[in-house]
């Protein structure tokens, strides 16, 4: 592990304007506390890469043999509040740095000349890019998470091969701007070849800026309506061709209202599945108090009474003034005779 940095106390000092001075312009005031912003920034960036290394650790030791293994690790993180998703998101920030250092791609005093985001963003990025950024990092030069992803943009749009040539060489040219590229680059990534080599000639034909926009939505209606229909229980065991559908849709311009409509088939899907997990959790805690109360209860079973109008096969629920007070019915059926379909509400 690369050796700990300590940095000079010096660059921790907070030079704060005085909200009281009347001589200090707008410009003047805003420029210093972006300076102040940036030290807090710079040292957040060192703080959780260090907090990141101390988590490693706990876990690797954690994951030495034995019952109960990883249960330490756990423990340590409950003790002190950090979810395992913050925890080990420290620990990929932690294990970048090092791979950085390691690799000598930049010197870790010069983790000070970066903000978290553009250090997170150069860690992202490709090789070349990250070459370029830590040159800039070892000369002493402060690094910002708009300069990292105006090199990332860049270099993108200049090499990408899912771009035709015109649009790699306009954007070489400054012709086209890389931050409108680059996203593109981004959503056509993710579509199968058959739908890049579409998108891939509508670009050599129209290499304007209006027809990279439009395709980018094109291309992100596209994937977002994949994902979406594999997720969507509903479509199982039909016999519908989504890939005809999406054409027909985008031939008729509704591509946008197509992949929505599926994001919120999928919402909804999910959204049911949560309730009968809920309804099932309460009408098991309903009967069990039922079960352990009594006569001597009213005020307890009153509460109950209340409570069966959500857990029992109807249930009743007031939106209230969402809907101008109305209230919606709605019964919930399993049903065994195929175990892939979610329970039915009506």
């Amino acid at each position: 592990m690369s050796s700990t940095v300590v940095p000079d106390p010096s660059s921790l000092r907070l030079d704060l304007p005085d909200p009281e001075q009347d001589d200090l312009s707008s410009l003047e005031f805003l420029d210093q506390l972006e300076k102040a912003w940036a030290v807090c920034d710079r040292f957040d960036l060192q703080t959780e890469i260090w907090r990141g290394r101390i988590l490693r650790i706990v876990r690797d030791r954690e994951k030495r043999g034995g019952e109960g293994r990883g249960a330490g690790f756990l423990q340590w993180l409950r003790e002190r509040e950090i979810s395992k998703t913050r925890a080990y998101g420290l620990i990929q920030l932690a294990e970048s740095a090092d791979e950085l250092v390691e690799t000598g791609l930049i010197e870790e005093a010069s983790f000070n000349q970066f903000s978290k985001r553009a250090f997170l963003e150069t860690a992202q990025a490709v090789p070349e890019v990250q070459q370029l950024i830590s040159e800039a990092a070892n000369e002493g030069k402060e690094i910002t998470r708009k300069q990292v992803r105006r090199l990332s943009d860049e270099f993108t749009s200049a090499t990408s091969e899912l771009l035709p040539e015109v649009i790699r060489q306009r954007t070489q040219e400054n012709l086209l701007p890389p931050r409108l590229v680059a996203p593109l680059v981004k959503e056509l990534a993710k579509l199968p070849e058959l739908h890049q080599e579409d998108l891939y000639r509508n670009l050599s034909n129209q290499p304007e800026v209006d027809c990279i926009k439009d395709l980018t939505n094109t291309a992100r209606w596209i994937s977002k309506s994949m994902d979406a229909s594999l997720a969507v229980r509903a479509f199982q065991g039909s016999e519908i061709d989504l890939e005809k559908a999406m054409n027909e849709a985008k031939r008729i311009e509704v591509l946008g209202f197509l992949s929505d409509a599926l994001g919120q088939a999928q919402a909804i899907e999910a959204s049911v599945l949560k309730l009968h997990s809920a309804w099932v959790r309460l009408g098991r805690l309903q009967e069990r108090l039922w079960v352990e109360s009594g006569s001597s209860t009213p005020f307890l079973r009153d509460v109950l009474d209340v409570l069966q109008t959500l857990s029992g096969a109807t249930m009743r629920i007031s939106l209230g003034e969402i809907a101008g007070g109305k209230r919606v019915r709605l019964q919930m059926v399993e049903e065994a005779a195929n175990q892939l379909d979610p329970p039915q509400v009506k």
